[in-house]
Protein backbone atom coordinates (compact mmCIF):
# COMPACT_ATOMS: atom_id res chain seq x y z
CA UNK A 1 0.00 0.00 0.00
CA UNK A 2 1.42 3.38 -1.03
CA UNK A 3 0.90 6.45 1.16
CA UNK A 4 0.81 9.89 -0.48
CA UNK A 5 1.59 13.02 1.50
CA UNK A 6 -0.94 15.59 0.25
CA UNK A 7 0.31 18.40 2.53
CA UNK A 8 3.73 18.38 1.01
CA UNK A 9 5.41 18.55 4.45
CA UNK A 10 7.91 16.18 5.84
CA UNK A 11 6.86 14.05 8.77
CA UNK A 12 8.49 15.12 12.00
CA UNK A 13 10.92 12.54 13.54
CA UNK A 14 10.45 11.30 17.09
CA UNK A 15 12.95 12.90 19.47
CA UNK A 16 14.70 10.94 22.21
CA UNK A 17 14.53 12.28 25.74
CA UNK A 18 17.88 13.10 27.29
CA UNK A 19 18.70 11.18 30.51
CA UNK A 20 19.64 13.55 33.33
CA UNK A 21 23.29 13.39 34.46
CA UNK A 22 22.36 13.02 38.13
CA UNK A 23 20.36 9.86 37.46
CA UNK A 24 23.26 8.46 35.48
CA UNK A 25 25.67 9.13 38.33
CA UNK A 26 23.33 7.56 40.87
CA UNK A 27 23.02 4.46 38.70
CA UNK A 28 26.77 4.34 38.29
CA UNK A 29 27.36 4.67 42.03
CA UNK A 30 24.78 1.98 42.74
CA UNK A 31 26.42 -0.42 40.35
CA UNK A 32 29.85 0.41 41.78
CA UNK A 33 28.63 -0.07 45.37
CA UNK A 34 27.00 -3.33 44.42
CA UNK A 35 30.20 -4.54 42.80
CA UNK A 36 32.27 -3.50 45.81
CA UNK A 37 29.80 -5.19 48.17
CA UNK A 38 29.91 -8.39 46.17
CA UNK A 39 33.70 -8.17 46.11
CA UNK A 40 33.93 -7.75 49.88
CA UNK A 41 31.49 -10.60 50.39
CA UNK A 42 33.52 -12.79 48.09
CA UNK A 43 36.76 -11.96 49.94
CA UNK A 44 35.13 -12.54 53.32
CA UNK A 45 33.68 -15.85 52.12
CA UNK A 46 37.09 -16.90 50.81
CA UNK A 47 38.80 -16.00 54.12
CA UNK A 48 36.08 -17.73 56.12
CA UNK A 49 36.40 -20.84 53.95
CA UNK A 50 40.16 -20.88 54.54
CA UNK A 51 39.62 -20.53 58.30
CA UNK A 52 37.13 -23.38 58.26
CA UNK A 53 39.58 -25.57 56.36
CA UNK A 54 42.37 -24.67 58.80
CA UNK A 55 40.18 -25.39 61.84
CA UNK A 56 38.98 -28.66 60.34
CA UNK A 57 42.57 -29.72 59.62
CA UNK A 58 43.50 -28.88 63.22
CA UNK A 59 40.51 -30.86 64.50
CA UNK A 60 41.55 -33.84 62.36
CA UNK A 61 45.10 -33.62 63.70
CA UNK A 62 43.89 -33.39 67.30
CA UNK A 63 41.59 -36.35 66.71
CA UNK A 64 44.48 -38.45 65.45
CA UNK A 65 46.62 -37.40 68.41
CA UNK A 66 43.79 -38.29 70.79
CA UNK A 67 43.47 -41.73 69.20
CA UNK A 68 47.23 -42.27 69.56
CA UNK A 69 47.15 -41.12 73.19
CA UNK A 70 44.26 -43.48 73.89
CA UNK A 71 46.32 -46.38 72.54
CA UNK A 72 49.30 -45.33 74.63
CA UNK A 73 47.07 -45.03 77.72
CA UNK A 74 45.70 -48.52 77.15
CA UNK A 75 49.25 -49.87 76.89
CA UNK A 76 50.27 -48.04 80.07
CA UNK A 77 47.22 -49.40 81.92
CA UNK A 78 48.06 -52.91 80.74
CA UNK A 79 51.67 -52.53 81.92
CA UNK A 80 50.43 -51.15 85.25
CA UNK A 81 48.14 -54.15 85.75
CA UNK A 82 50.99 -56.52 84.93
CA UNK A 83 53.24 -54.63 87.35
CA UNK A 84 50.66 -54.86 90.15
CA UNK A 85 50.17 -58.57 89.48
CA UNK A 86 53.91 -59.21 89.60
CA UNK A 87 54.23 -57.13 92.77
CA UNK A 88 51.50 -59.16 94.42
CA UNK A 89 53.30 -62.38 93.50
CA UNK A 90 56.56 -60.98 94.83
CA UNK A 91 54.85 -59.94 98.09
CA UNK A 92 53.38 -63.42 98.50
CA UNK A 93 56.77 -65.05 97.88
CA UNK A 94 58.49 -62.69 100.32
CA UNK A 95 55.81 -63.34 102.93
CA UNK A 96 56.20 -67.09 102.51
CA UNK A 97 59.94 -66.70 102.78
CA UNK A 98 59.56 -64.66 105.97
CA UNK A 99 57.20 -67.22 107.47
CA UNK A 100 59.60 -70.03 106.63
CA UNK A 101 62.70 -68.22 107.87
CA UNK A 102 63.53 -68.71 111.51
CA UNK A 103 61.07 -71.54 112.20
CA UNK A 104 63.51 -73.63 114.22
CA UNK A 105 64.97 -70.55 115.89
CA UNK A 106 61.47 -69.47 116.89
CA UNK A 107 60.75 -72.80 118.58
CA UNK A 108 64.11 -72.70 120.34
CA UNK A 109 63.54 -69.15 121.58
CA UNK A 110 60.07 -69.97 122.88
CA UNK A 111 61.28 -73.18 124.54
CA UNK A 112 64.14 -71.37 126.26
CA UNK A 113 61.85 -68.73 127.70
CA UNK A 114 59.20 -71.20 128.87
CA UNK A 115 61.73 -73.50 130.52
CA UNK A 116 62.80 -70.70 132.86
CA UNK A 117 59.32 -70.41 134.40
CA UNK A 118 58.37 -73.46 136.50
CA UNK A 119 54.67 -72.67 136.91
CA UNK A 120 53.91 -71.79 133.29
CA UNK A 121 53.26 -73.80 130.15
CA UNK A 122 51.95 -73.03 126.67
CA UNK A 123 48.80 -74.49 125.13
CA UNK A 124 48.97 -73.04 121.58
CA UNK A 125 51.31 -71.07 119.38
CA UNK A 126 50.34 -69.42 116.06
CA UNK A 127 52.24 -67.17 113.72
CA UNK A 128 51.02 -64.71 111.10
CA UNK A 129 53.87 -62.96 109.35
CA UNK A 130 56.15 -61.71 112.10
CA UNK A 131 53.36 -61.58 114.70
CA UNK A 132 53.27 -64.44 117.17
CA UNK A 133 50.19 -65.27 119.27
CA UNK A 134 51.01 -67.19 122.44
CA UNK A 135 48.33 -68.88 124.56
CA UNK A 136 49.20 -70.55 127.83
CA UNK A 137 48.42 -71.19 131.49
CA UNK A 138 50.33 -70.01 134.55
CA UNK A 139 50.13 -70.68 138.25
CA UNK A 140 50.09 -66.97 139.10
CA UNK A 141 49.98 -63.50 137.63
CA UNK A 142 53.62 -63.06 138.62
CA UNK A 143 54.54 -66.07 136.46
CA UNK A 144 52.94 -64.39 133.44
CA UNK A 145 54.81 -61.16 134.18
CA UNK A 146 58.08 -63.08 134.54
CA UNK A 147 57.46 -64.87 131.23
CA UNK A 148 57.02 -61.52 129.43
CA UNK A 149 60.28 -60.36 130.99
CA UNK A 150 62.06 -63.48 129.70
CA UNK A 151 60.66 -62.88 126.19
CA UNK A 152 62.02 -59.34 126.19
CA UNK A 153 65.43 -60.45 127.50
CA UNK A 154 65.78 -63.08 124.78
CA UNK A 155 66.23 -60.30 122.19
CA UNK A 156 63.99 -62.10 119.68
CA UNK A 157 60.63 -60.68 120.73
CA UNK A 158 59.32 -57.13 120.70
CA UNK A 159 56.03 -55.26 120.76
CA UNK A 160 54.69 -57.57 123.45
CA UNK A 161 51.03 -57.02 124.23
CA UNK A 162 48.85 -58.93 126.71
CA UNK A 163 45.52 -59.64 125.06
CA UNK A 164 43.84 -61.43 127.95
CA UNK A 165 44.53 -62.81 131.45
CA UNK A 166 41.75 -64.56 133.34
CA UNK A 167 41.47 -67.08 136.11
CA UNK A 168 40.96 -70.68 135.05
CA UNK A 169 37.64 -72.39 135.89
CA UNK A 170 39.40 -75.34 137.55
CA UNK A 171 38.05 -75.39 141.11
CA UNK A 172 40.81 -77.59 142.49
CA UNK A 173 43.78 -75.35 141.77
CA UNK A 174 44.22 -71.64 141.06
CA UNK A 175 45.45 -71.14 137.49
CA UNK A 176 45.45 -68.24 135.07
CA UNK A 177 44.93 -68.50 131.32
CA UNK A 178 46.66 -65.83 129.24
CA UNK A 179 46.97 -64.72 125.62
CA UNK A 180 49.64 -62.36 124.33
CA UNK A 181 51.00 -61.11 121.01
CA UNK A 182 54.65 -60.49 120.16
CA UNK A 183 56.70 -59.69 117.08
CA UNK A 184 59.38 -62.27 116.38
CA UNK A 185 62.64 -61.16 114.76
CA UNK A 186 64.79 -63.90 113.21
CA UNK A 187 68.22 -64.29 114.81
CA UNK A 188 69.98 -62.63 111.87
CA UNK A 189 68.03 -59.42 112.45
CA UNK A 190 67.61 -59.59 116.17
CA UNK A 191 69.55 -57.60 118.69
CA UNK A 192 71.78 -59.58 121.03
CA UNK A 193 70.00 -60.93 124.10
CA UNK A 194 70.23 -58.88 127.24
CA UNK A 195 72.46 -60.45 129.88
CA UNK A 196 70.65 -62.11 132.75
CA UNK A 197 71.50 -60.30 135.99
CA UNK A 198 73.51 -62.41 138.39
CA UNK A 199 72.11 -63.17 141.79
CA UNK A 200 74.18 -61.60 144.56
CA UNK A 201 76.22 -64.12 146.46
CA UNK A 202 76.21 -64.43 150.23
CA UNK A 203 77.85 -61.59 152.00
CA UNK A 204 81.20 -62.44 153.41
CA UNK A 205 81.64 -62.45 157.12
CA UNK A 206 83.63 -59.55 158.22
Amino acid sequence: MIRINLLGQSRPKAQRRAVPLEATLQLLFFVLALALGLGFLGIDYWQLSNKIKTVQADIDQKTQQKAQLEQIKQQVDAFERQKNLLQQRIDVIEQLQKNRTGGQELLDAVANTVSRIETLWLTSLSRKGSTLTIVGTAGSINAVSEYITQLKRSGYFSQLEIKEVKQNENPDVQLFDFTLDADFTPPGNASPPAPTPKQPGPAGKG
